[in-house]
């Protein structure tokens, strides 16, 4: 049998006979046993039965400004014109470059999170999407990342901007907000995420389609929650 850490034995005694209802009492008892030595990130997740959706937009794919933003740390790499270097330097993005950063994407030297592009380099760019598109890094007007305001498109990302996609299942993670964030903050973040979704996917993200939603930290454990209750 394996043995059982302090660790895993005390967020147990600190479970035991504790009855979560409610939104803000599971966001609570998550910060409490978020104690491991790092910094932990509150993380949602559910699944969305693609079965039951009829729409020829049967993916879930978009991005949201989270009010507080969730805390995590990206790479962004910026392909622009030699005359936005300036801009992407500006930016904070850790790599950045035009022909250069072309041809090290091509030779598969990859040391960013997240690709920004500007519209006038899409031409260029468009021969690697078969290195970028399975890793998710391709530039797309509909997600933000192909602009020329590219200062404040990248400190959006930083520090507001998350990514929402459902994988082949139906499945959808994303990272809410860190343990050293107030339940305030945390809750702020999922009401937002819950309210805009609602809105702006009806057909998709329903109470009808969606089950089985969890919160929960990186190394804790989960809650369910309920939809109606968001």
């Amino acid at each position: 049998m394996r043995k059982r850490s302090k660790r895993f034995k005390s967020i147990l005694s600190n479970l035991k006979d504790k009855k979560v209802d409610k939104l803000d009492q599971a966001i609570s008892l998550i910060k409490t046993n978020a104690n491991s030595k790092f910094e932990e990130s509150i993380d949602l997740s559910f699944k969305v039965n693609l079965k039951k959706i009829k729409s020829a937009d049967s993916s879930l794919r978009t991005v949201l400004e989270l009010p507080n933003g969730n805390g995590k740390k990206i790479k962004i790499g910026v392909l622009c014109d030699e005359n936005k270097i300036s801009d992407a330097k500006k930016s904070g993005a850790e790599v950045f470059g035009s022909e250069d950063l072309l041809k090290n994407i091509s030779s598969g030297k990859i040391e960013f999170d997240k690709l920004v592009c500007t519209p006038s380099m899409m031409a260029k760019i468009g021969k690697l999407g078969k290195i970028l598109g399975p890793k998710g890094l391709m530039p797309n007007p509909k997600l933000g990342t192909v602009t020329d305001n590219i200062v404040d498109t990248v400190n959006k990302i930083k520090t507001k901007i998350v990514e929402i996609k459902n994988d082949k299942d139906g499945n959808i993670g994303v990272s809410i907000g860190r343990k050293s964030f107030s339940e305030k903050k945390i809750l702020d973040n999922i009401k937002y995420f819950f309210e805009n979704l609602k809105k702006d996917k009806p057909n998709i993200f329903n109470s009808e389609n969606v089950k089985n939603i969890y919160l929960s930290s990186t190394m804790g454990p989960s809650f369910k929650i309920k939809f109606k209750d968001i």
